[in-house]
């Protein structure tokens, strides 16, 4: 039997975020990462699952991540002013929940 690929780990991450299994989820997830590390959703997920953990470094890490491939991306700011809040870097945090906020208020107007 074949190793899975980088979408069959992120599946797996994703359905056990799904199921609160959030260890088990940054182990699917960092495998899909090591196979496609510029793909934000993978990115993405892996820095929710790491947030659940309260592994703020490395959700910050992963939220970093994400907001250089997509710098628009306002959920993934957000994340990453959780992340920081975390770590208790309350300047960072206050710059990512601002620029979240005027992301998301730009895609509703």
């Amino acid at each position: 039997m074949s190793e899975p690929d980088a979408y069959g780990y992120f599946q797996r991450g994703s359905e056990l975020l799904a199921t609160r299994d959030f260890h088990q989820a940054t182990v699917a997830l960092e495998n899909a990462k090591r196979l496609e590390p510029g793909m934000a959703s993978i990115r993405e997920a892996l820095g929710r699952a790491y947030l659940s953990i309260r592994a703020y470094g490395a959700a910050a890490f992963e939220f970093e991540a994400v907001v250089e491939i997509s710098p628009t991306n306002h959920y993934a700011h957000y994340c990453l002013g959780r992340a920081y809040r975390g770590m208790n870097q309350n300047e960072q945090a206050a710059r990512a929940f601002e620029l979240a906020r005027c992301l998301g208020s730009t895609l509703v107007s």
